[in-house]
């Protein structure tokens, strides 16, 4: 496995985390994600096939489709992780919690669920650009 392919299989491995994650969140524990969680899992869960199926085939150009639902995420989950840690700003979404409330902190509170999702997003996001990096030199 050369490292073009080792780069898609840990993207596709992140997403995949990122997705199961989102899901336990949601169907074992009950949460109701609100309206920005759903922006963020409508660009996530895409990317667990686009790349895993891309890394199965050793596509490594796959990042012209990917790479710009993983920057978009970068931004829905920063913007969520800013409205989280400063919500005198006013940023708001609809949600049964609002998405200001921090549940389930995780390392006493240093990561949140929308940490999390920032987390998955810049790595995808970063292994990604990586990949494009390398076919813009070899072209």
């Amino acid at each position: 496995m050369d490292g073009s392919n080792r780069m898609l299989a840990a993207a596709a491995a992140v997403a995949a985390v990122a997705t199961a994650g989102s899901l336990y969140f949601s169907e074992v524990l009950g949460m109701i994600p609100c309206t920005l969680c759903w922006y963020q899992r409508i660009l996530m869960y895409p990317l667990v096939v686009v790349i895993g199926v891309a890394a199965a085939d050793g596509r490594s150009d796959v990042w012209r489709t990917a790479l710009p639902l993983s920057s978009l995420g970068v931004v829905v989950a920063g913007y969520h992780t800013y409205i989280q840690i400063a919500p005198s700003t006013g940023g708001t979404c609809s949600g049964a919690h609002g998405c200001t409330a921090i549940l389930y902190p995780m390392l006493g509170g240093l990561l949140t669920i929308p940490r999390l999702s920032l987390v998955a997003f810049v790595l995808v996001t970063v292994l990604l650009a990586s990949l494009a990096r390398r076919d813009v030199r070899s072209a």
